[in-house]
């Protein structure tokens, strides 16, 4: 039979046992939180650096708007990435300070059950006592009995006493873990703390912009018009570019007698250009920045005024904001198939890969020219940097054929 003692110390050690996958669960969990908090703060960084110029002039209302509303959805992202983090820490703290209690509770238990021990073989301590404890055995099979249970005796008490020094130890390093664990749990609430603060004066110059806005509507609502019809005249000289390089494709294809095909909606591609394309599909959703730093201040689709969420606006594209004399650069290996130029406007190229398209617009000056040969991160251009405001942004845009393409799911975590 099994002591209670000796049964509730096997117990505690299968527990050990498996509490180390829980633990590194837990630890995973906690570097992936604070990856995702270091992702946050860089990208409230970046858009304080790029959206935000330190200039006298900051550019249109609606510029303002857009930057401050990205900077609170991405610091309301931050905040509740902190609060995951301090409530996981939460219960780690919880559970060591119930391992700890575990522990101490067995480890008194193991010194008592020693302690009793060391005491009865301090009563049997001299060699005669053991000597004839043997002697007086019945038979040598007893005798051979007894000299093994002797042998057993020593090696549990050597065994307890390596178990309780085993323990402390584990009871001194769970303590020391405890106590980081607090301290990180305080770093994380005072930055929450902060972090808060910082939303609510965000908030507060939101809503002050706001009123501004209310005030002189008619103006927003102008900013709003030539934004959209700025974007629409370069869509439609986009959709012109691909729909002619597609026609000249195919006609030199045709000329060649390798096919008879006038469609302008869809390239006919030649073995070669097929397996440009796949490679193309094949690396959707790793293909690299247009530009080497920078973030997205304007997704793909339809998106709601950040003033009146009623009205919705539409992208083709991805706006990227940058820094002043970057370069746009090529995503993928491809040729030339044309060079924007928006009357009023800025330049822009348009690369072919089989039978994809992607397009950099905004360059204020182009390096290269219609029918060269690009490779990934080839420099096309650089960006124009506005003088008003201070803010350097490419529009990116992808398409298949003439079918519009969403960029953030062909490049790699825009």
């Amino acid at each position: 039979m099994i002591s209670k003692k000796r049964f509730v110390s096997l117990v505690v050690v299968v527990m050990t046992l498996l509490i180390p996958s829980a633990a590194f669960t837990q630890t995973s969990e906690q570097k992936a939180l604070e990856s995702k908090r270091e992702q946050l703060q860089n990208e409230i960084r970046n858009i304080n650096r790029l959206l935000f110029a330190e200039k006298k002039e900051k550019g249109t209302i609606l510029d303002q708007m857009e930057a401050l509303d990205k900077k609170i959805n991405v610091r309301e992202q931050l905040i509740r990435v902190t609060n995951q983090q301090s409530n996981l820490l939460n219960r780690q703290i919880n559970a060591n300070v119930k391992k700890i209690s575990n522990l101490r509770e067995d480890l008194k238990a193991l010194k008592d059950d020693y302690a009793l021990m060391i005491q009865k073989s301090y009563q049997n301590r001299s060699q005669q006592s053991r000597l004839m404890f043997l002697l007086s055995s019945e038979n040598f099979f007893q005798a051979f009995k007894r000299l093994q249970y002797m042998k057993q005796y020593t090696d549990y008490r050597k065994e307890q006493g390596e178990e309780i020094v085993a323990k402390t130890d584990d009871l001194a390093r769970l303590n020391k873990d405890l106590n980081e664990e607090r301290k990180v749990k305080d770093v994380l609430l005072s930055q929450n703390r902060k972090a808060k603060n910082q939303l609510f004066n965000e908030i507060r110059t939101q809503k002050e912009l706001l009123a501004t806005i209310r005030q002189n509507e008619s103006k927003y609502t102008a900013q709003i018009e030539k934004k959209e019809k700025e974007a629409k005249k370069i869509d439609k000289q986009i959709d012109n570019l691909i729909r002619a390089a597609i026609a000249e494709a195919n006609k030199k294809n045709a000329d060649k007698n390798t096919i008879r095909n006038t469609d302008t909606s869809r390239f006919f591609l030649t073995p070669e250009a097929t397996l440009v394309a796949n490679s193309f599909t094949a690396n959707k959703g790793k293909l690299i920045w247009p530009v080497e730093k920078g973030i997205k201040s304007q997704g793909f689709g339809v998106y709601s005024d950040p003033v009146y969420p009623g009205i919705k606006h539409e992208s083709n594209g991805v706006i990227i904001a940058t820094d002043q004399g970057a370069k746009a650069r090529a995503i993928f290996e491809g040729e030339v198939i044309a060079i924007l130029s928006v009357p009023g406007g800025n330049k822009g190229v348009q690369i072919k890969h089989g039978n994809f398209i992607s397009t950099y617009y905004n360059l204020s000056e182009v390096y290269v020219k219609k029918g060269d040969m690009v490779a990934a991160k080839n420099e096309l251009g650089t960006i124009y940097t506005n003088r008003n405001n201070g803010q350097t942004r490419l529009k990116f845009y992808l398409y298949e054929d003439t079918s519009r393409l969403n960029p953030e799911e062909w490049v790699y975590q825009l």
